[in-house]
Order: C-alpha cells, then sequence, then structure tokens
C-alpha cells in the first residue's frame, strides 16, 4: 500500500525541501495565464515559448527560479473542487520518482484545499509486490507531499485525505493481487488484518457456517472450485451512534463463468470482479479511520466461480438466506446470487439504509462506457448516492428499475430465475430488478416498505482505462469509495 505523508503550509514557499515545486496554469483564447506561484508574467512567456496549450494532465517541466526546486506546471482548467482534485493527482502521478513535491496551486477555502490533498494522495499509489527484473526500471510514486495553501483545520483535512487514500489504495492492492494468491479464504485474511488496529469486528462464515446458516448463494457460486468460499462481516459500530449504513459487496475472486464458461479472452481481467468487496471494506475501515459517528457495516459475499464436477448447472435451483428460491439459467450471472444472500443478511439487521457495490454486468458498461457507474434502487436514496457522488468528484448515473422486468426472471420451478438467457436487453437493469427481490422490509408485514436500498453497478469503471488520467493510473480504479464515504458522513450528520 502505498499513500504519501500529507503536510499543508501556510506560506508562500515550501517550509521543508522538496525537488519539485508544482504551480497551475489556464489558456484561454491563446492567452497562458499563470494562477499560482511567483514570477508569474515571466512564467506564462516561458510556456508560451515551449506551447503550454492548459489541458488536462498536460505537465511542464522548467529550470527552478531560485527556490531550490526545480518547477512544474500543470494545466487547470475551470471546474472548481473537482479541477484541482484532478490537476493535483494528475501532477503528482506523473512526479513518479520523484521523493518530495510542494503543490502551490489557487486553492481558497478548506473545500478547495482538502481537494487537492486528495487528489495528491490519491495520485501517488503504486503496485510492485509481483515486479522483480522490472522492478529496478519502475518509479516509485511520490513520498511526501507539501500543499501550500491557508486552512481552518489543517490535520482535518490531512487525516480525511489520507483516510481516502488508504482505503482506495486497499482497494487497489487488493484487486491488483493475483487470483492465485486472492481468494476467498486469502481475502478474509486480508480483511482482518487490513482491520487489526481499528474499532471493527470481523465476523468470518467458512463454507460450513454458510451451509449451517443457509447461505445458499454464496456456497452454490463457490462449489465449483476447490478454495471455498467465505462471508466476511466487518462492523464499525461507534457509542452513541444513530445510524445505521450497511454495504454489501460482490467478491468473486475469479470469474470463469462457470458451466456458462466464458471465452479465453473474456476471462482475462476477471480478478477484479471482487471490487463491492475490496470497496465495502475500505469504506467501512474509513468511517472507522475517521471515527465517523454513524454505523456501518460491510458485508463482504466471497467465491470463485469455477467449472467443475461439483459446479452448479443450469436448472439448479439454489436456496437463498431466507427460503427463497433461485433457479440458475446462467452460471455466469453469479454475482447477483452472492449479493442476494449479502442483502438478505444485511436485511435482518434492520439499517437505515442498504446500498451494495458490483461489477455487476457488461450490459452496464455498454450502456454507460468505462467512466460513469450505475446507480438505481430506492428514489431516495438513490438521489442522496448520487449528490455524494456530486459533491466527492465520483462520475455516477441514474437508471431505472423497470417493473415489467420482473416477469422476465419468472422461473418454472422456482421463486425467481436469475437470468433470461438470450434477452440482452436491458441486462443491467434486470440483474438490478433481481437484486431487489432480496432488499429486506422495514418491518414484519408484507406491504411493509422495503428498507432504503441502492445498487451501484461499477462493472464499467472498476478498471480504468489503459491510459491514465489525473489521479487515475492503470489498472483498478477504486470507483466509488469516495462517494460512498461522503455518503456515510452525510448519515452520520443526521
Amino acid at each position: 500500500m502505498t499513500v504519501p505523508a500529507l503536510t499543508v503550509t501556510d506560506a508562500s514557499t515550501p517550509s521543508g525541501p522538496a525537488d519539485v515545486l508544482v504551480v497551475a496554469a489556464r489558456v484561454a483564447r491563446d492567452s497562458v495565464t499563470v494562477l499560482s506561484g511567483a514570477d508569474r508574467d515571466q512564467l506564462a512567456q516561458q510556456l508560451r515559448d515551449v506551447g503550454f496549450s492548459g489541458g488536462k494532465d498536460e505537465l511542464v517541466r522548467l529550470p527552478g527560479q531560485g527556490s531550490g526546486s526545480s518547477l512544474a506546471v500543470i494545466g487547470l482548467p475551470e471546474g472548481g473542487e473537482d479541477a484541482l482534485r484532478y490537476a493535483a493527482g494528475s501532477a503528482v502521478r506523473q512526479l513518479a520518482g520523484t521523493a518530495a513535491v510542494a503543490l502551490d496551486l489557487p486553492a481558497e477555502g478548506d473545500a478547495q484545499l482538502g481537494a487537492v490533498l486528495e487528489g495528491a494522495a490519491l495520485g501517488a499509489y503504486a503496485f510492485t509486490e509481483y515486479r522483480e527484473k522490472s522492478r529496478a526500471a519502475t518509479k516509485d510514486p511520490v513520498g511526501s507531499v507539501e500543499v501550500l495553501g491557508a486552512a481552518s483545520d489543517s490535520g482535518a483535512l490531512i487525516a480525511r485525505a489520507t483516510a481516502i487514500a488508504i482505503a482506495a489504495a486497499l482497494v487497489k492492492d487488493l484487486v491488483n493481487t493475483p487470483p492465485l494468491d486472492l481468494y476467498p479464504e486469502t481475502f478474509a485474511e486480508r480483511a482482518q488484518a487490513a482491520s487489526s488496529d481499528l474499532p471493527v469486528t470481523v465476523t468470518v462464515w467458512d463454507e460450513e457456517q454458510l451451509a449451517v446458516e443457509g447461505f445458499g448463494g454464496i456456497l452454490g457460486v463457490g462449489q465449483g472450485s476447490i478454495r471455498p468460499p467465505r462471508l466476511v462481516k466487518v462492523a464499525y459500530s461507534p457509542d452513541g451512534a444513530e445510524r445505521h449504513l450497511a454495504l454489501v459487496g460482490k467478491g468473486i475472486t475469479f470469474d470463469s463463468g462457470g458451466l456458462s464458461l466464458k471465452p479465453a479472452t473474456g476471462m482475462v481481467g476477471m480478478k477484479y470482479d471482487m471490487t463491492g468487496a475490496a470497496t465495502v471494506l475500505g469504506v467501512v475501515l474509513a468511517a472507522a479511520r475517521l471515527a465517523l459517528p454513524v454505523r456501518v457495516t460491510a458485508w463482504l459475499c466471497l467465491a470463485e466461480n469455477m467449472p467443475s464436477g461439483s459446479a452448479i448447472r443450469p436448472n439448479d435451483v439454489l436456496r437463498i438466506r431466507g427460503g427463497r428460491t433461485v433457479e440458475v439459467l446462467n452460471t455466469d450471472a453469479e454475482g447477483r446470487l452472492v449479493l442476494a444472500d449479502g442483502l438478505v443478511a444485511a436485511s435482518e439487521e434492520q439499517p437505515d439504509a442498504i446500498v451494495d457495490v458490483a461489477t455487476l454486468t457488461g450490459a452496464a458498461m455498454v450502456a454507460l462506457g468505462t467512466r460513469y457507474a450505475a446507480v438505481m434502487g430506492s428514489d431516495d436514496l438513490v438521489d442522496q448516492v448520487l449528490t455524494a457522488g456530486k459533491e466527492s468528484g465520483e462520475l455516477l448515473w441514474p437508471m431505472p428499475l423497470p417493473g415489467e422486468l420482473r416477469a422476465t426472471i419468472n422461473s418454472d420451478v422456482a421463486d425467481i430465475a436469475n437470468a433470461n438467457p438470450g434477452n440482452t436487453a436491458g441486462g443491467a437493469l434486470l440483474a438490478g430488478v433481481f437484486l431487489q427481490e432480496f432488499v429486506g422490509r422495514t418491518g414484519d408485514a408484507d406491504d411493509a416498505p422495503r428498507i432504503p436500498w441502492a445498487h451501484l453497478d461499477i462493472a464499467g469503471p472498476a478498471k480504468s482505462p489503459a491510459a491514465p488520467y489525473g489521479f487515475t493510473g492503470k489498472g483498478p480504479s477504486a470507483v466509488s469509495v469516495r462517494a460512498l464515504i461522503r455518503l456515510a458522513e452525510s448519515f452520520s450528520r443526521k
């Protein structure tokens, strides 16, 4: 895990040694405007001379101007906090190989300064655990970042940015780990290790306990693998907390498709199918690290979906926690099966809201591309999630839950089917309609309202495109971590 040391200095120059000082500039109507730092007119002329265009991710290195540091200029388009977060993260990411960086960006007030700290912390990430011969040629991420600016409480801003960066780095580390080494048992062990110094309680169900307590979805998906499934509950319950947010994460440590086998190219990258579980783990630990006055419980639904003589078959029927039966018509629609168990378990605690996170459907990526995550569920909670996304700079988009789709997953022999083979229309929405069936109600009556619930399908943005951007490098993006931390913060204020 790589997270830089962060400091804030209310001064015009760095307080300590910095290898590179970063300032910002913008271009409008072919005119270069330097937005921060000293000697701005001279610097603007230099930038014009080198053809600086001021675009996103444009970083220009120039000789130092007496500060003892070399100088870098990052393009900063209009955009407030989001633009500052992006620019700070882009600069720090591109300055990998530099030990210490100082950022002098035009941030005013705590919100903008916090965005700079957050972007910088997120941009300093690398995963080198499996590099041997190529390790020497791999640049280390920036080790320390000093941000120039005035804050009312710099300690709180640094603590929050660090907690977010630790959560994101944990997600990226877990997702980057090869499925040979990260499988349900070792994932559970990693969750316990990451939680060891925080005020949380970790409970792990092994395959025998899962069978005794009726978690048929997780067991069914995992029964084709020699590495049995797990359910992990990570509970943060601070004294005096009045509200409870439950998070359920899909944790398929490798998805071959099971007997509904994926093509060879379709299996590449399927170690990413546990991103949802990694995300909810990172969020609950961030809530604990920040001592938020809200109860947060994460449910990690972990299984490896493999083909074998013991794997579930199309037309098999699984009994989900609570008794509802599901006919499996596509073993590659396995994520919704493990989430069903997790949603029922989460509902049994009667939380104020449930959010599930999953790399669930390729259909979500077809609909929204690789930058936006789909959100569907209870209207009020979806609105809260979207607001949290907007406030944290995460790209989330609302999607409907069409009631007419429910009839398309009726089963001839069970309560519901997990898929409608051959019909590709609205695949992401159909998955949401399926999951809704397993969200509990606020009371014992059959007509009691469902517990507020939101479903995040992060299949598109969970893995960033090949070209890095902003604070996001190649590989896993840790999408929705920041939005869910912001959501937990909003719950703590009510």
